[in-house]
């Protein structure tokens, strides 16, 4: 691990622990075992203790994301406007469950309370682009788009 983030921080002080594995994660993006570890023999604790601060907490991870993240709004407007069948249809076409990455590191799922764009009800985000008034007839196209992206250069690289 990157030992330069414990050069920040007093050993042995367990108030620190949340700024440290901020830190790892920002390195890292999610929360290596091993990270986890080395964080719990620097602030003291139990391993056990450190993995349960970096479970209770929504802004930690424990896997990496995969290259494509598609975030669901599970927000008021958005639930009155079907994102719960968006979610379904995402779950099933991609084989996976929301806070999940597919097999091939290529899609994660995530729900969130808001993505603040009521007034395009229901949102998806994928990669931080943003998809409005999506319906579940769509969501098939909008995951070919980003399967063909990623795909395109392979194909050219296979091409003698």
């Amino acid at each position: 691990m990157h030992k330069h983030i414990f050069k920040k921080y007093p050993a042995k002080d367990k108030s620190n622990l949340i700024a440290l594995l901020q830190a790892v994660q920002e390195i890292y993006g999610y929360l290596p075992e091993g990270a986890l570890q080395e964080v719990s023999d620097f602030v003291g604790l139990p391993l056990s203790r450190v993995y349960g601060v970096a479970t209770f907490y929504n802004q930690f991870r424990l896997t990496p994301l995969g290259e494509i993240v598609i975030r669901v709004c599970r927000g008021t407007a958005c639930h009155v406007c079907n994102s719960a069948n968006i979610l379904f249809t995402l779950e099933t076409n991609l084989g996976i469950t929301a806070g999940q990455t597919t097999r091939d590191k290529r899609f994660t799922l995530e729900t969130v309370a808001c993505i603040g764009a009521c007034s395009i009800a229901p949102v998806i985000t994928i990669n931080d682009e943003y998809h409005g008034k999506v319906t579940v007839k769509e969501i098939p196209n909008i995951l070919k788009k980003y399967n063909v992206q990623k795909q395109n250069p392979e194909k050219k690289a296979g091409v003698k």
